[in-house]
Protein backbone atom coordinates (compact mmCIF):
# COMPACT_ATOMS: atom_id res chain seq x y z
CA UNK A 1 0.00 0.00 0.00
CA UNK A 2 1.19 3.53 -0.81
CA UNK A 3 0.28 6.17 1.80
CA UNK A 4 0.47 9.93 1.32
CA UNK A 5 1.35 11.99 4.42
CA UNK A 6 0.05 15.54 4.00
CA UNK A 7 2.35 17.78 6.03
CA UNK A 8 1.03 21.11 7.29
CA UNK A 9 2.03 22.50 10.71
CA UNK A 10 4.14 19.45 11.61
CA UNK A 11 7.47 20.01 9.86
CA UNK A 12 9.60 17.49 11.75
CA UNK A 13 10.49 13.80 11.85
CA UNK A 14 10.45 13.42 15.65
CA UNK A 15 7.20 12.74 17.60
CA UNK A 16 5.15 12.51 14.41
CA UNK A 17 2.10 10.24 14.85
CA UNK A 18 0.99 10.76 11.24
CA UNK A 19 4.31 9.58 9.78
CA UNK A 20 4.44 6.69 12.24
CA UNK A 21 0.97 5.50 11.23
CA UNK A 22 1.74 5.85 7.54
CA UNK A 23 4.95 3.85 7.96
CA UNK A 24 3.03 1.03 9.61
CA UNK A 25 0.63 0.87 6.67
CA UNK A 26 2.98 0.83 3.69
CA UNK A 27 5.31 2.91 1.53
CA UNK A 28 5.24 6.60 2.46
CA UNK A 29 5.00 9.73 0.33
CA UNK A 30 5.54 12.86 2.50
CA UNK A 31 4.05 15.92 0.75
CA UNK A 32 4.00 19.62 1.56
CA UNK A 33 1.67 21.72 -0.59
CA UNK A 34 2.64 25.38 -0.95
CA UNK A 35 -0.70 27.12 -1.45
CA UNK A 36 -0.22 30.57 -3.05
CA UNK A 37 -3.76 31.67 -2.18
CA UNK A 38 -3.07 31.03 1.50
CA UNK A 39 0.18 32.99 1.48
CA UNK A 40 -1.58 36.00 -0.06
CA UNK A 41 -4.15 36.22 2.75
CA UNK A 42 -4.17 39.38 4.91
CA UNK A 43 -2.98 37.38 7.94
CA UNK A 44 -0.06 35.71 6.09
CA UNK A 45 3.29 37.23 5.19
CA UNK A 46 6.62 36.66 3.50
CA UNK A 47 8.39 36.55 6.88
CA UNK A 48 6.24 33.59 7.89
CA UNK A 49 6.87 31.84 4.58
CA UNK A 50 10.63 32.40 4.95
CA UNK A 51 10.51 30.65 8.34
CA UNK A 52 8.48 27.76 6.88
CA UNK A 53 10.84 27.41 3.91
CA UNK A 54 13.77 27.05 6.32
CA UNK A 55 11.84 24.40 8.25
CA UNK A 56 11.22 22.54 5.00
CA UNK A 57 14.92 22.59 4.15
CA UNK A 58 15.76 21.03 7.52
CA UNK A 59 12.96 18.50 7.19
CA UNK A 60 14.10 17.51 3.71
CA UNK A 61 17.53 16.68 5.11
CA UNK A 62 16.07 14.75 8.07
CA UNK A 63 13.76 12.69 5.84
CA UNK A 64 16.61 11.96 3.44
CA UNK A 65 18.57 10.50 6.36
CA UNK A 66 15.87 7.79 6.70
CA UNK A 67 15.48 7.27 2.97
CA UNK A 68 12.42 9.43 2.27
CA UNK A 69 12.10 12.37 -0.11
CA UNK A 70 10.21 15.49 0.92
CA UNK A 71 7.88 16.18 -1.98
CA UNK A 72 7.03 19.87 -2.39
CA UNK A 73 4.37 21.06 -4.81
CA UNK A 74 2.90 24.52 -5.45
CA UNK A 75 -0.80 24.96 -6.17
CA UNK A 76 -4.30 24.30 -4.92
CA UNK A 77 -4.33 21.49 -2.36
CA UNK A 78 -7.14 19.46 -3.97
CA UNK A 79 -5.56 19.71 -7.42
CA UNK A 80 -2.08 18.77 -6.18
CA UNK A 81 -3.23 15.93 -3.95
CA UNK A 82 -5.48 14.48 -6.66
CA UNK A 83 -2.61 14.49 -9.15
CA UNK A 84 -0.24 12.75 -6.72
CA UNK A 85 -2.83 10.16 -5.67
CA UNK A 86 -3.52 9.20 -9.28
CA UNK A 87 0.13 9.24 -10.40
CA UNK A 88 1.50 7.12 -7.57
CA UNK A 89 -1.27 4.68 -6.71
CA UNK A 90 -2.02 6.18 -3.29
CA UNK A 91 -4.48 4.09 -1.28
CA UNK A 92 -4.71 6.21 1.86
CA UNK A 93 -3.85 9.71 3.11
CA UNK A 94 -2.79 10.62 6.65
CA UNK A 95 -2.30 14.03 8.25
CA UNK A 96 -2.42 15.75 11.59
CA UNK A 97 -5.49 17.73 12.59
CA UNK A 98 -5.02 21.44 12.01
CA UNK A 99 -6.64 24.30 13.91
CA UNK A 100 -5.93 27.08 11.44
CA UNK A 101 -7.76 30.10 10.14
CA UNK A 102 -11.08 30.10 8.32
CA UNK A 103 -9.32 29.68 4.97
CA UNK A 104 -7.59 26.45 6.01
CA UNK A 105 -10.83 25.25 7.61
CA UNK A 106 -12.68 25.74 4.30
CA UNK A 107 -9.80 24.13 2.39
CA UNK A 108 -9.93 21.05 4.62
CA UNK A 109 -13.65 20.75 3.96
CA UNK A 110 -12.91 20.78 0.21
CA UNK A 111 -10.20 18.16 0.64
CA UNK A 112 -12.57 15.99 2.68
CA UNK A 113 -15.24 16.25 -0.04
CA UNK A 114 -12.69 15.32 -2.73
CA UNK A 115 -11.47 12.31 -0.69
CA UNK A 116 -15.04 11.04 -0.27
CA UNK A 117 -15.76 11.43 -3.98
CA UNK A 118 -12.62 9.56 -5.00
CA UNK A 119 -12.99 6.86 -2.35
CA UNK A 120 -9.72 7.78 -0.67
CA UNK A 121 -9.50 7.20 3.06
CA UNK A 122 -8.16 10.28 4.88
CA UNK A 123 -7.19 9.88 8.53
CA UNK A 124 -6.54 12.98 10.67
CA UNK A 125 -4.65 12.47 13.94
CA UNK A 126 -4.24 14.84 16.93
CA UNK A 127 -0.76 16.23 17.55
CA UNK A 128 -1.53 18.40 20.59
CA UNK A 129 -4.12 18.75 23.35
CA UNK A 130 -6.85 20.20 21.14
CA UNK A 131 -9.88 17.91 20.78
CA UNK A 132 -11.96 17.96 17.61
CA UNK A 133 -15.76 17.91 18.05
CA UNK A 134 -15.39 18.41 21.80
CA UNK A 135 -18.79 17.87 23.47
CA UNK A 136 -17.89 19.73 26.69
CA UNK A 137 -14.96 21.47 28.37
CA UNK A 138 -15.53 19.30 31.46
CA UNK A 139 -12.51 17.03 31.82
CA UNK A 140 -10.68 18.67 28.94
CA UNK A 141 -7.61 19.77 30.94
CA UNK A 142 -7.03 16.28 32.32
CA UNK A 143 -7.27 14.77 28.83
CA UNK A 144 -4.80 17.35 27.53
CA UNK A 145 -2.34 16.52 30.31
CA UNK A 146 -2.62 12.79 29.54
CA UNK A 147 -1.76 13.47 25.91
CA UNK A 148 1.29 15.49 26.92
CA UNK A 149 2.48 12.79 29.32
CA UNK A 150 2.14 9.98 26.77
CA UNK A 151 5.30 8.66 25.06
CA UNK A 152 6.40 10.52 21.97
CA UNK A 153 5.50 8.67 18.77
CA UNK A 154 8.56 8.00 16.64
CA UNK A 155 8.32 6.73 13.05
CA UNK A 156 10.22 3.47 12.73
CA UNK A 157 10.52 1.64 9.42
CA UNK A 158 9.83 4.10 6.59
CA UNK A 159 9.80 2.93 2.97
CA UNK A 160 9.55 5.51 0.18
CA UNK A 161 7.09 5.52 -2.68
CA UNK A 162 9.53 5.17 -5.62
CA UNK A 163 10.18 7.49 -8.55
CA UNK A 164 8.77 10.78 -7.25
CA UNK A 165 10.36 14.10 -8.21
CA UNK A 166 10.91 16.02 -4.93
CA UNK A 167 10.32 19.52 -6.34
CA UNK A 168 11.78 22.87 -5.38
CA UNK A 169 11.02 24.94 -2.28
CA UNK A 170 10.01 28.31 -3.76
CA UNK A 171 11.09 31.69 -2.48
CA UNK A 172 8.73 34.51 -1.49
CA UNK A 173 9.28 36.29 -4.81
CA UNK A 174 8.35 33.18 -6.79
CA UNK A 175 5.08 33.07 -4.85
CA UNK A 176 4.37 36.71 -5.64
CA UNK A 177 4.40 37.76 -1.98
CA UNK A 178 4.59 41.39 -0.99
CA UNK A 179 7.94 42.74 0.16
CA UNK A 180 8.23 42.18 3.90
CA UNK A 181 11.60 43.32 5.25
CA UNK A 182 12.28 41.79 8.66
CA UNK A 183 16.02 42.13 9.26
CA UNK A 184 16.04 40.57 12.74
CA UNK A 185 13.66 37.67 12.10
CA UNK A 186 14.18 34.33 13.83
CA UNK A 187 15.30 31.62 11.45
CA UNK A 188 13.42 28.36 11.09
CA UNK A 189 14.27 24.68 11.10
CA UNK A 190 14.43 21.92 13.66
CA UNK A 191 18.16 22.29 14.25
CA UNK A 192 17.70 25.85 15.45
CA UNK A 193 14.55 24.89 17.32
CA UNK A 194 16.39 22.28 19.37
CA UNK A 195 19.23 24.70 20.08
CA UNK A 196 16.71 27.33 21.22
CA UNK A 197 14.98 24.83 23.49
CA UNK A 198 18.28 23.75 25.00
CA UNK A 199 19.53 27.27 25.64
CA UNK A 200 16.22 28.26 27.26
CA UNK A 201 16.14 25.26 29.59
CA UNK A 202 19.80 25.42 30.57
CA UNK A 203 20.71 29.12 30.68
CA UNK A 204 18.33 31.74 29.32
CA UNK A 205 15.16 30.68 31.11
CA UNK A 206 16.20 31.23 34.74
CA UNK A 207 14.74 34.79 34.97
CA UNK A 208 11.80 33.96 32.65
CA UNK A 209 9.02 34.65 35.14
CA UNK A 210 10.33 38.05 36.21
CA UNK A 211 11.73 39.15 32.85
CA UNK A 212 9.03 38.15 30.38
CA UNK A 213 7.14 41.45 30.73
CA UNK A 214 10.11 43.58 29.64
CA UNK A 215 10.75 44.14 25.92
CA UNK A 216 14.48 44.31 26.72
CA UNK A 217 14.96 41.43 29.16
CA UNK A 218 12.25 39.31 27.55
CA UNK A 219 14.07 39.19 24.23
CA UNK A 220 16.54 36.77 25.79
CA UNK A 221 14.69 35.37 28.81
CA UNK A 222 11.57 34.26 26.90
CA UNK A 223 11.79 30.84 25.31
CA UNK A 224 11.50 32.09 21.69
CA UNK A 225 10.08 28.67 20.81
CA UNK A 226 6.69 29.89 19.61
CA UNK A 227 7.39 29.90 15.82
CA UNK A 228 8.94 26.44 16.07
CA UNK A 229 5.82 25.11 17.79
CA UNK A 230 3.50 27.06 15.49
CA UNK A 231 4.89 25.42 12.36
CA UNK A 232 5.83 22.15 14.02
CA UNK A 233 9.59 21.95 13.77
CA UNK A 234 9.19 21.00 17.44
CA UNK A 235 6.18 19.18 18.83
CA UNK A 236 4.44 20.74 21.81
CA UNK A 237 4.68 17.41 23.60
CA UNK A 238 8.47 17.24 23.33
CA UNK A 239 8.73 20.80 24.69
CA UNK A 240 6.42 19.94 27.62
CA UNK A 241 8.38 16.78 28.38
CA UNK A 242 11.78 18.45 28.05
CA UNK A 243 10.62 21.14 30.46
CA UNK A 244 9.32 18.51 32.89
CA UNK A 245 12.68 16.73 32.74
CA UNK A 246 14.43 19.99 33.59
CA UNK A 247 11.99 20.57 36.47
CA UNK A 248 12.81 17.11 37.82
CA UNK A 249 16.46 18.17 38.09
CA UNK A 250 15.44 20.89 40.62
CA UNK A 251 17.89 23.38 39.11
CA UNK A 252 17.34 26.11 41.69
CA UNK A 253 14.80 28.49 43.27
CA UNK A 254 14.70 31.00 40.40
CA UNK A 255 14.32 28.18 37.89
CA UNK A 256 11.43 26.58 39.77
CA UNK A 257 9.03 29.49 39.39
CA UNK A 258 10.10 30.20 35.83
CA UNK A 259 9.61 26.63 34.64
CA UNK A 260 6.21 26.39 36.35
CA UNK A 261 5.14 29.59 34.62
CA UNK A 262 6.37 28.28 31.28
CA UNK A 263 4.47 24.99 31.69
CA UNK A 264 1.37 27.01 32.53
CA UNK A 265 1.69 29.00 29.33
CA UNK A 266 2.15 25.83 27.30
CA UNK A 267 -1.15 24.61 28.76
CA UNK A 268 -2.81 27.94 27.96
CA UNK A 269 -1.72 27.49 24.35
CA UNK A 270 -3.96 24.46 23.92
CA UNK A 271 -6.72 26.13 25.95
CA UNK A 272 -6.93 29.08 23.55
CA UNK A 273 -6.56 26.92 20.46
CA UNK A 274 -9.49 24.85 21.65
CA UNK A 275 -11.62 28.01 21.55
CA UNK A 276 -10.99 28.45 17.83
CA UNK A 277 -11.44 24.73 17.20
CA UNK A 278 -14.87 24.92 18.85
CA UNK A 279 -15.86 28.17 17.11
CA UNK A 280 -13.95 28.89 13.85
CA UNK A 281 -15.89 32.14 13.37
CA UNK A 282 -13.89 33.74 16.21
CA UNK A 283 -11.59 35.04 13.48
CA UNK A 284 -14.38 37.25 12.11
CA UNK A 285 -17.15 37.50 14.69
CA UNK A 286 -16.98 38.71 18.27
CA UNK A 287 -17.37 35.94 20.80
CA UNK A 288 -20.18 37.98 22.31
CA UNK A 289 -22.13 38.89 19.19
CA UNK A 290 -23.47 42.09 20.79
CA UNK A 291 -19.95 43.52 20.41
CA UNK A 292 -19.68 42.79 16.68
CA UNK A 293 -20.36 46.38 15.59
CA UNK A 294 -18.89 48.08 18.62
CA UNK A 295 -16.16 49.93 16.69
CA UNK A 296 -15.67 51.53 13.30
CA UNK A 297 -12.03 51.98 12.30
CA UNK A 298 -10.67 55.43 11.55
CA UNK A 299 -8.26 54.92 8.63
CA UNK A 300 -5.82 57.66 9.66
CA UNK A 301 -5.53 56.32 13.20
CA UNK A 302 -5.03 52.78 11.89
CA UNK A 303 -2.25 53.96 9.57
CA UNK A 304 -0.52 55.81 12.43
CA UNK A 305 -0.77 52.74 14.68
CA UNK A 306 0.55 50.38 11.99
CA UNK A 307 3.50 52.65 11.16
CA UNK A 308 4.46 53.32 14.78
CA UNK A 309 3.65 57.02 14.37
CA UNK A 310 1.03 57.55 17.09
CA UNK A 311 3.01 60.12 19.07
CA UNK A 312 3.25 57.77 22.05
CA UNK A 313 6.95 56.83 22.12
CA UNK A 314 6.81 53.47 23.87
CA UNK A 315 3.85 52.27 21.80
CA UNK A 316 5.60 53.35 18.61
CA UNK A 317 8.82 51.65 19.71
CA UNK A 318 7.00 48.35 20.23
CA UNK A 319 5.30 48.50 16.84
CA UNK A 320 8.54 49.33 15.05
CA UNK A 321 10.41 46.61 16.93
CA UNK A 322 7.76 44.09 15.87
CA UNK A 323 8.06 45.14 12.24
CA UNK A 324 11.84 44.61 12.34
CA UNK A 325 11.93 41.36 14.34
CA UNK A 326 8.64 39.49 13.85
CA UNK A 327 8.39 39.11 17.64
CA UNK A 328 7.29 41.04 20.70
CA UNK A 329 7.13 40.00 24.34
CA UNK A 330 3.77 39.03 25.81
CA UNK A 331 2.81 42.15 27.76
CA UNK A 332 3.69 44.44 24.90
CA UNK A 333 1.57 42.37 22.51
CA UNK A 334 -1.36 42.91 24.82
CA UNK A 335 -0.54 46.61 25.16
CA UNK A 336 -0.30 47.38 21.43
CA UNK A 337 -3.57 45.54 20.79
CA UNK A 338 -5.45 47.08 23.70
CA UNK A 339 -4.22 50.59 22.92
CA UNK A 340 -5.40 50.24 19.35
CA UNK A 341 -8.77 48.93 20.49
CA UNK A 342 -9.52 51.26 23.41
CA UNK A 343 -7.62 54.52 22.93
CA UNK A 344 -7.74 54.61 19.11
CA UNK A 345 -11.09 52.73 19.00
CA UNK A 346 -9.99 50.58 16.05
CA UNK A 347 -11.88 47.45 15.06
CA UNK A 348 -10.05 44.34 16.33
CA UNK A 349 -10.31 42.64 12.95
CA UNK A 350 -8.24 45.38 11.31
CA UNK A 351 -5.50 45.60 13.93
CA UNK A 352 -5.59 41.83 14.43
CA UNK A 353 -4.81 41.16 10.77
CA UNK A 354 -1.85 43.56 10.83
CA UNK A 355 -0.39 41.92 13.91
CA UNK A 356 -1.05 38.45 12.48
CA UNK A 357 1.14 39.05 9.44
CA UNK A 358 3.81 40.82 11.50
CA UNK A 359 4.19 37.92 13.97
CA UNK A 360 6.50 35.23 12.63
CA UNK A 361 4.90 32.93 15.22
CA UNK A 362 1.29 33.71 14.20
CA UNK A 363 -0.92 30.92 15.51
CA UNK A 364 -4.60 31.59 14.61
CA UNK A 365 -5.94 29.55 17.51
CA UNK A 366 -4.16 31.75 20.02
CA UNK A 367 -4.14 35.00 18.11
CA UNK A 368 -7.82 35.60 17.46
CA UNK A 369 -9.19 34.65 20.89
CA UNK A 370 -6.50 36.84 22.45
CA UNK A 371 -7.15 39.73 20.05
CA UNK A 372 -10.78 39.61 21.13
CA UNK A 373 -9.82 39.33 24.79
CA UNK A 374 -7.60 42.42 24.61
CA UNK A 375 -10.36 44.34 22.78
CA UNK A 376 -13.16 43.64 25.25
CA UNK A 377 -15.45 41.79 22.84
CA UNK A 378 -15.48 38.32 24.41
CA UNK A 379 -18.09 39.30 27.01
CA UNK A 380 -16.33 37.18 29.66
CA UNK A 381 -13.02 39.00 30.28
CA UNK A 382 -12.56 42.15 32.35
CA UNK A 383 -11.57 45.03 30.05
CA UNK A 384 -7.95 46.09 30.58
CA UNK A 385 -7.17 49.54 29.20
CA UNK A 386 -3.39 49.88 29.04
CA UNK A 387 -1.83 53.34 29.28
CA UNK A 388 1.18 53.31 26.88
CA UNK A 389 2.87 56.14 28.80
CA UNK A 390 2.68 54.23 32.08
CA UNK A 391 3.84 51.05 30.34
CA UNK A 392 6.83 52.95 28.99
CA UNK A 393 7.80 54.12 32.47
CA UNK A 394 7.23 50.66 33.97
CA UNK A 395 8.78 48.43 31.30
CA UNK A 396 11.48 50.73 29.90
CA UNK A 397 12.58 52.76 32.93
CA UNK A 398 15.96 53.71 31.44
CA UNK A 399 14.47 54.57 28.04
CA UNK A 400 16.96 52.33 26.24
CA UNK A 401 14.31 50.43 24.26
CA UNK A 402 12.36 53.55 23.31
CA UNK A 403 15.45 55.47 22.23
CA UNK A 404 16.67 52.62 20.06
CA UNK A 405 13.45 52.32 18.08
CA UNK A 406 12.33 55.96 18.07
CA UNK A 407 15.61 57.77 17.29
CA UNK A 408 13.71 60.97 16.47
CA UNK A 409 13.57 61.56 20.23
CA UNK A 410 17.34 61.66 20.73
CA UNK A 411 17.25 65.27 21.92
CA UNK A 412 14.43 64.72 24.44
CA UNK A 413 15.64 64.55 28.07
CA UNK A 414 14.98 61.32 29.97
CA UNK A 415 12.37 62.95 32.19
CA UNK A 416 10.18 63.73 29.15
CA UNK A 417 10.96 60.74 26.92
CA UNK A 418 7.61 58.98 27.34
CA UNK A 419 5.66 62.27 27.25
CA UNK A 420 7.60 64.53 24.87
CA UNK A 421 4.66 66.94 24.58
CA UNK A 422 5.44 68.05 28.14
CA UNK A 423 9.03 68.98 27.24
CA UNK A 424 9.62 72.75 26.90
CA UNK A 425 11.49 72.12 23.64
CA UNK A 426 8.66 70.09 22.08
CA UNK A 427 7.64 72.86 19.69
CA UNK A 428 10.63 72.21 17.45
CA UNK A 429 10.05 68.43 17.45
CA UNK A 430 6.38 67.51 17.49
CA UNK A 431 4.58 67.77 14.20
CA UNK A 432 7.94 67.95 12.42
CA UNK A 433 10.32 65.09 13.16
CA UNK A 434 7.88 63.18 15.36
CA UNK A 435 4.05 63.29 15.43
CA UNK A 436 1.94 64.86 18.11
CA UNK A 437 -0.22 62.34 20.04
CA UNK A 438 -3.13 61.18 17.91
CA UNK A 439 -5.52 61.17 20.89
CA UNK A 440 -5.81 62.36 24.49
CA UNK A 441 -5.27 59.22 26.59
CA UNK A 442 -7.34 60.42 29.54
CA UNK A 443 -10.37 61.20 27.40
CA UNK A 444 -10.17 58.08 25.24
CA UNK A 445 -9.76 55.78 28.26
CA UNK A 446 -12.88 57.22 29.87
CA UNK A 447 -14.90 57.03 26.65
CA UNK A 448 -13.81 53.45 25.99
CA UNK A 449 -14.67 52.34 29.51
CA UNK A 450 -18.10 53.97 29.28
CA UNK A 451 -18.85 52.31 25.94
CA UNK A 452 -17.72 48.86 27.05
CA UNK A 453 -19.70 48.88 30.28
CA UNK A 454 -22.75 50.36 28.56
CA UNK A 455 -22.66 47.36 26.23
CA UNK A 456 -22.53 45.03 29.23
CA UNK A 457 -25.68 46.59 30.64
CA UNK A 458 -27.74 45.87 27.52
CA UNK A 459 -30.61 43.41 27.57
CA UNK A 460 -29.69 39.73 27.31
CA UNK A 461 -25.95 40.45 27.65
CA UNK A 462 -25.62 38.34 30.80
CA UNK A 463 -27.60 35.46 29.34
CA UNK A 464 -25.35 35.27 26.27
CA UNK A 465 -22.32 35.66 28.53
CA UNK A 466 -23.33 32.58 30.53
CA UNK A 467 -23.44 30.52 27.35
CA UNK A 468 -19.95 31.68 26.37
CA UNK A 469 -18.59 30.73 29.80
CA UNK A 470 -20.14 27.28 29.54
CA UNK A 471 -18.65 26.66 26.10
CA UNK A 472 -15.23 28.30 26.33
CA UNK A 473 -14.16 28.97 29.91
CA UNK A 474 -11.32 26.97 31.41
CA UNK A 475 -11.99 24.11 33.83
CA UNK A 476 -8.24 23.66 34.34
CA UNK A 477 -7.08 22.59 37.78
CA UNK A 478 -5.17 25.06 39.92
CA UNK A 479 -1.75 23.81 38.81
CA UNK A 480 -2.33 24.86 35.19
CA UNK A 481 -4.71 27.77 35.73
CA UNK A 482 -3.26 31.29 35.67
CA UNK A 483 -2.72 33.09 38.97
CA UNK A 484 -5.66 35.08 40.24
CA UNK A 485 -3.58 38.16 40.90
CA UNK A 486 -2.12 40.18 38.05
CA UNK A 487 1.46 39.14 37.49
CA UNK A 488 4.08 38.71 34.83
CA UNK A 489 2.82 35.19 34.23
CA UNK A 490 -0.83 36.08 33.60
CA UNK A 491 -1.97 35.00 30.13
CA UNK A 492 -2.24 38.42 28.51
CA UNK A 493 -0.62 37.12 25.36
CA UNK A 494 -1.03 36.90 21.63
CA UNK A 495 1.20 33.87 21.17
CA UNK A 496 2.74 30.99 23.08
CA UNK A 497 5.67 32.04 25.25
CA UNK A 498 6.53 35.41 23.79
Amino acid sequence: MNVLVWLKRDLRLNDHPALALAGSLGAVLPVYVVEPDYWRLPDSSARQWAFVAECLQDLRADLASVGLPLVVRVGDAVTVLDRLVRAHGISEMVSHEETGNLWTYARDLRVAAWARQTGLRWREIPQCGVTRRLPSRDGWAAARDRFMAAPQVQPETLRPVPDVEPGQIPGARALGLAEDPCPHRQNGGRTLGLATLDSFLTTRGAPYRAAMASPLAGERACSRLSPHITFGSLSLREVVQATAARQAERPGPQWGGSLRSFQSRLAWRDHFMQKLEDDPQIERSALHRAADRLRETDASRLAAWEAGQTGFPFLDACLRYLRATGWLNFRMRAMVMATGSYHLWLDWRDTGAILARRFTDYEPGIHWPQVQMQSGVTGINTPRIYNPVKQGHDQDPTGAFTRRWVPELASVPDAFLQEPWRWPGAQGLLGRRYPEPVVDLTITAREARDRIFALRRTQDFAQVQAGIVKKHASRAPARTAPPRRRSASAPGQLSLDL
